[in-house]
């Protein structure tokens, strides 16, 4: 479980191919900030631009960790193929702040970047969303791109989707991987977990619901 509130900003170094077909996955190995790991141990949760990976090796000397990734989740996420920046979040605790949104690491779909301009002392951020995840987003809505907990300020519908429209204040662009962000990027999309379960409870097709 998460928050959407980014804790470091990483850096995918190297990508190795755990086989030698499309049905195998990658591991990255992913150098942190400094101190990052301290609280770190292997076998522990940690959200890669919104993606819920474990960590599989961990050298805190050189502040770096390695994960696996499955083919199945590198064909469901973005950013997670190429070397370059990455938000990082550490797994929620019990006593911490829910700052965000609950957010739980599992990307919905992918969305398209088709606007990302400063305005005034603030971003504007037009993400596409498939049609698929359309009905689930709304005006001041939240919604988790590439793990960043983000308020709808508006949404168009389209013929095969919708876009929103996001504001970021500075601070979020300065200190999270959004800044890589430019027109045509592909970005992780996570709708709100309590959304997903209200559409499944008034659906009038789900089964077994007591009524």
């Amino acid at each position: 479980m998460f928050t959407g509130i980014i804790t470091g900003v990483g850096r995918i170094t190297v990508i190795e191919a755990l086989g030698q077909t499309a049905t195998h996955g990658k591991r990255l190995t992913i150098v942190c900030p400094p101190s990052y790991l301290d609280d770190v141990t292997l076998g522990d949760s940690i959200a890669l631009n919104g993606a819920c990976m474990t960590v599989t090796t961990l050298d805190q000397t050189r502040q770096q960790l390695n994960v696996e990734v499955s083919a199945e989740s590198l064909s469901k996420t973005a950013g997670l193929t190429t070397p370059g920046p990455i938000n990082l979040e550490k797994a929620l605790r019990a006593h911490d702040r829910l700052g965000g949104h609950i957010v739980a690491g599992h990307v919905d779909g992918i969305g398209s970047v088709s606007h990302f301009e400063p305005t005034g002392e603030s971003w504007e951020l037009h993400v596409v969303a498939p049609s698929a995840l359309a009905k689930y987003l709304a005006y001041k809505g939240s919604i988790a791109v590439n793990g960043v907990s983000l308020t709808v300020n508006r949404v168009t519908d389209l013929a095969d989707g919708c876009e929103v429209s996001i504001n970021l204040i500075a601070h979020t662009v300065q200190n999270t991987a959004l800044q890589t962000l430019s027109v045509g990027a592909s970005v992780n999309l996570e709708i709100d977990l309590i959304a997903r379960y209200v559409e499944r409870m008034l659906s009038p097709a789900a089964p077994g619901l007591i009524v």
